[in-house]
């Protein structure tokens, strides 16, 4: 699973790359965001591409906090299947965070695509209502099979579309869930960089710059 990620990136950085027409809440750059807080996520929306900002982890009747839907998720779960056909979004982003076993010691690491550039995941997202009737926007990532850089970690790794396929994913006309199944490949470049970061990242509250800096590895302990 992942639980950790960045989007270390200006707004109009954000809004450029990824075609953005309206931006629906007050942006601010985040090095460091983990399940149950509000990330960003771009859906289509009334004929135009929207940035929106969503409670990451889905809250369903039929489970626990879903914050990662599997692949296999789309072709067995009926719900995940009917959201996958109406209510897809990316997730954009420059860095997964995790977690390096070395000896008895955990390290904290990044891991980035080349340049530190911006990606998109596939996603998917729900509006459900709270015990108040209130509407809770959530949403959720999708993930793959990992790669031989995740496989370390995880045997899943995040969905990262290819950036042709964006325009499909997001795309409300397509509606058949088969059409799109083959846009969620592993990520096979064979160009992912892992450094060592600040063990900080651990830490909720803990939204800096000072999570995306490489740092010397005797520093990046965290205990076990």
């Amino acid at each position: 699973m992942c639980k950790r990620f960045s989007l270390s990136a200006d707004l109009d950085e954000v809004r450029d790359h990824f075609g953005i027409q309206r931006v629906m809440y007050y942006y601010k750059t985040r090095y460091n965001m983990s399940p149950t807080q509000h990330i960003p996520i771009v859906l289509h929306q009334d004929g135009e591409r929207v940035l929106d900002e969503f409670r990451w982890g889905f809250i369903p009747y039929w489970g626990k906090d879903c914050v990662n839907a599997d692949l296999n998720s789309l072709r067995v779960n009926p719900s995940y299947r009917k959201m996958a056909e109406t209510r897809r979004c990316i997730i954009p982003c420059n860095g997964f965070y995790y977690w390096r076993k070395l000896g008895k010691r955990m390290c904290a690491v990044r891991v980035v695509l080349p340049e530190q550039k911006m990606f998109a995941v596939a996603g998917l997202y729900e509006i459900w209502q709270d015990s108040r009737k209130e509407p809770l926007r959530t949403c959720t990532m999708m993930t793959v099979q990992a790669n031989v850089d995740i496989r370390e970690f995880d045997s899943r790794m995040p969905a990262i579309l290819n950036p042709e396929h964006i325009g499909a994913w997001l795309n409300p006309s397509i509606q058949n869930v088969d059409e799109l199944l083959p846009l969620l490949r592993t990520y096979e470049q064979g160009d992912m960089s892992i450094y060592p970061v600040t063990p900080l990242v651990a830490n909720d509250e803990h939204d800096s710059r000072e999570c995306i800096q490489e740092m010397d590895l005797q520093y990046s302990w965290i205990k076990p």
